[in-house]
């Protein structure tokens, strides 16, 4: 569910600026998101998200992965060997619908797409193995609360293609929210956390800049 002012006013404390960063920042209302699980696109659009999301979170270890191995703070493991025992499944879900898709839909500029995708990726990976203390669980936990954004635009995919989508198993907002505030009692723990999620969102914002970019140049090849 994506987070309004009233959830974030409510939950306070540290989770204040993580839940307002995720609503500001992530990609809850990013346009193409919005048309991709709410409108009926075509399928090729829905099967370009889902080629592309497998390119950035479809491989092992991933940004959840990495997070855990570089957690060093109390109380970090806990959650993040749940959501990486969780991102396992939907690593084998975008898998599948990538499968069940068939090849990538013909788009000019592929070569770019792809390049772009990939520098994606690296940064993804770079910040999810941060030394700096509670950087690497920020971008782990923007990315499961940016996942409740996305699965949708997923799910949506797996209808048309005849998938039934797996229950998605990421900790609850309420167990995110103890091991926020848990972490944030060092000031430059906070800062660092909000800057790895600020980043995380910052790409996903843009891969879904160019999903919309790479719909539009099919629909006008």
């Amino acid at each position: 569910m994506a987070f309004d002012s009233v959830q974030i006013a409510r939950l306070g404390g540290a989770w204040q600026a993580m839940g307002a960063l995720a609503a500001s920042d992530g990609t809850v209302n990013h346009r193409w998101l919005q048309r991709l699980a709410r409108t009926p696109e075509p399928l090729r659009d829905l099967a370009d998200a889902a080629h592309y999301l497998c390119l950035l979170h479809g491989r092992h270890p991933g940004v959840v992965d990495f997070a855990l191995d570089h957690a060093h703070l109390p109380g970090e493991h806990g959650w993040l060997e749940t959501a990486a025992e969780a991102f396992v499944t939907e690593r084998a879900y975008l898998v599948r619908l990538v499968a069940a898709a068939g090849p990538l839909p013909s788009t000019p500029g592929q070569a770019e797409a792809e390049a772009a995708a990939a520098a994606q990726r690296h940064a993804l990976d770079m910040l999810a193995q941060s030394d700096r203390s509670g950087c690497a669980s920020g971008a782990a936990f923007a990315l499961a609360l940016d996942w409740l954004a996305i699965r949708p635009v997923l799910d949506s995919a797996a209808e048309r293609l005849g998938l039934t989508p797996p229950p998605c198993g990421l900790p609850l907002s309420e167990e995110t929210v103890t091991v926020v505030d848990a972490l944030a009692r060092e000031p430059s723990v906070e800062r660092a956390m909000l800057f790895g999620a600020q980043q995380l969102f910052a790409q996903h914002r843009a891969l879904f800049d160019l999903l919309e970019v790479r719909a539009s140049a099919r629909a006008h090849h």
